[in-house]
């Protein structure tokens, strides 16, 4: 008796010994403290299956930072017919790290699993609820976004998550929220979402919860922080495709949503709710976006109206080019002046060697025409042929639309050439261009295939002038997940597009030194936010961002929807010749108030202003 009462106590330590928990799997960090490692009788409840594998549910962890959450991957049909929902099972498997990319980071998963055995049915998990059991953190999303800037900062790609392999703070941060949940099943109560579906129809969203950024549709802006640093918006999670097969619904930025329950995985560098099923459409915002008022009288001299519209890639025979010319009559209402980004040449996307874009913009102005009693003039620089980035072929460039019974350019100056940069001549008091309109420093490398800014003179009928500056800096190709390794992200080409911007600058003191309280506009595309202040900062000593000057709430400051973010990569900037005088100033987001991905026009919203010259 006493031999089999020791053999029974000895085999149950040896199955304790050789048990591991879900939690010691997952550890207080971002990688396992297992990997590697061939573990046994691993118990839990399945609390979802996919095609690449199932997710089980262990005891609950009292460590914060630690998940009972892991997927089980395998694509064996046998195994996963063996398996249910509900199942709590028991099985061996390697503790692995995954992640299909060096850019990302790491899917703690078990892999290779055996000796699967289902130890009852019919289990019942509950979820944790989001914004109730445990709240998402805002603003911040790595300890390693080093820099006044935060996840903005410069230089790049410092350190690295998985190198540093930190003990988590998920009650500070957004990545080590969601990887303290990996694995888990989780409900987000309310969702809305924040941002239009990428093309597998997955989309961001947030639940019932305290957020940061919000704006007036329901979308996360990027904004500053209370300490003055940019807002990650890290509390907005992606939401994949449902596991059960079902699609799920057509959203837009601010629609709201039934609760959603999936589990919490990270794949293609986000952190990812995977729904069970495919969640609901409870409601939806309205589309109508009201037009500008910031119009002006071509009687009204001092006053100028303008507009900014990045057209995306348009040419002759675009088939948006109708709703440009309609967004231009019946949201900008005919500006004096338009400042304009995306003009293709007269062959579109045909790689011909064409340059002029005269044709584009002539049935640009003739589609405005016929809609209005208003034919704009305009002006351009071709660019050399393929030496300015966007679609092959198309040759993009910057141009202005203007009314000419109201402005003209100031006369004297020939036309420049490609590759012909414009300086500032004339007296103190009096600046002149040398070249109207004229490209601002081209043969700059910092210039090299992308767009050169188009600076130009005005004047009205009675003479009185101001200047703009039309820009479309690098675009941000090749950057990282803003929820990757590299910390801080990767925002490429950020080097470049501040030595853009400090051409444009050098050029802007320039007219200044000449004229301190000269009339300057500087508008377009700058492919970056103003919260990215290592890139603004040359220009922002000279000019003030008229959202700014305008006083737009900062939360309504967007013109773009990317990820979880309504963000601003489009902006004007203004001298203090014109700040000293009223100025106005309105996004109208007829684009990013669709209701659909497909419904937009462009990407980018146009704004209006007004401003007054004399």
């Amino acid at each position: 008796m006493n031999k089999l009462l020791s053999f029974v106590l000895l085999s149950s330590y040896l199955y304790a010994a050789s048990s591991i928990t879900i939690a010691d799997i997952q550890g207080p960090a971002f990688q396992s403290p297992l990997v590697g490692q061939t573990v046994h009788n691993v118990t839990g409840v399945v609390t979802a299956k996919g095609s690449s594998g199932f997710f089980l549910a262990g005891e609950k962890s009292t460590d914060m930072r630690v998940s009972n959450g892991l997927m089980v991957f395998s694509t064996s049909a046998s195994l996963l017919k063996q398996v249910s929902v509900g199942d709590e099972v028991s099985l061996s498997g390697k503790v692995s790290e995954y992640r299909s990319s060096s850019a990302y980071l790491y899917l703690t998963e078990l892999i290779s699993p055996s000796n699967v055995a289902v130890l009852s049915s019919n289990n019942t998990v509950t979820p944790v609820i989001l914004g109730k059991d445990i709240t998402p953190p805002t603003r911040k999303l790595s300890p390693l976004d080093v820099g006044s800037d935060g996840f903005l900062s410069v230089p790049n790609n410092s350190s690295l998550v998985e190198g540093v392999n930190a003990t988590l703070v998920p009650e500070t941060y957004g990545l080590d929220f969601w990887e303290s949940l990996e694995g888990q099943l989780v409900t987000i109560p309310k969702a809305v979402s924040s941002s239009f579906p990428n093309s597998y129809g997955e989309f961001w969203a947030y639940g019932d919860w305290p957020v940061t950024g919000k704006n007036g549709r329901g979308g996360l802006t990027i904004t500053f922080g209370p300490d003055g640093i940019p807002d990650g918006n890290p509390e907005a999670v992606m939401i994949g495709s449902p596991l059960d097969g079902t699609k799920n619904p057509t959203v837009a930025v601010g629609f709201g949503l039934g609760d959603i329950t999936g589990v919490v995985t990270y794949q293609y560098g986000y952190y990812y709710v995977l729904p069970l099923t495919a969640p609901s459409v409870v409601s939806v915002p309205s589309e109508k976006v009201a037009p500008t008022t910031l119009t002006s009288k071509l009687s009204d001299l001092c006053t100028i109206s303008f507009g900014d519209y990045n057209v995306e890639n348009l040419a002759p025979t675009s088939s948006h080019l109708p709703a440009i010319a309609s967004h231009i009559v019946n949201y900008l209402k005919t500006p004096d002046i338009i400042f304009l980004q995306e003009i293709q040449d007269n062959s579109g996307a045909t790689d011909d060697g064409t340059v002029s874009a005269n044709v584009t913009l002539t049935t640009l102005a003739n589609g405005v025409a016929q809609l209005s009693n208003v034919t704009y003039a305009f002006t351009e620089i071709a660019p050399i042929d393929g030496q300015d980035g966007g679609q092959p072929g198309g040759n993009i460039r910057v141009a202005y639309f203007y009314r000419p019974e109201k402005l003209s350019l100031v006369s004297g100056s020939p036309i420049g050439g490609s590759l012909d940069a414009v300086e500032v001549k004339g007296i103190f008091g009096n600046p002149k261009l040398s070249l109207n309109p004229g490209r601002i420093d081209p043969t700059n490398p910092a210039w090299d295939s992308t767009r050169k800014p188009l600076a130009a003179a005005w004047q009205t009928k009675y003479g009185t002038q101001f200047f703009t500056v039309n820009v479309h800096l690098s675009s941000k190709g090749g950057s990282s997940s803003t929820q990757g390794d590299a910390r801080p992200p990767v925002n490429s080409p950020i080097e470049t597009r501040t030595s853009q911007v400090e051409s444009v600058a050098a050029f802007i003191k320039s007219l200044l030194l000449k004229d301190p309280l000269a009339k300057i506009l500087v508008g377009g595309d700058f492919n970056e936010y103003t919260q990215t202040r290592s890139v603004f900062k040359s220009l922002t000593k000279l000019l003030t961002d008229i959202d700014e000057v305008a006083d737009i709430p900062e939360v309504e400051r967007y013109s773009y929807v990317y990820d979880q973010h309504s963000q601003q990569l489009d902006h004007v900037l203004v001298s203090l010749g014109v700040r000293i005088r009223k100025t106005e100033f309105e996004h109208l987001h007829v684009n990013n108030w669709e209701l659909s991905l497909s419904s937009r026009i462009s990407d980018h919203d146009p704004s209006a202003g007004r401003i007054r010259i004399c």
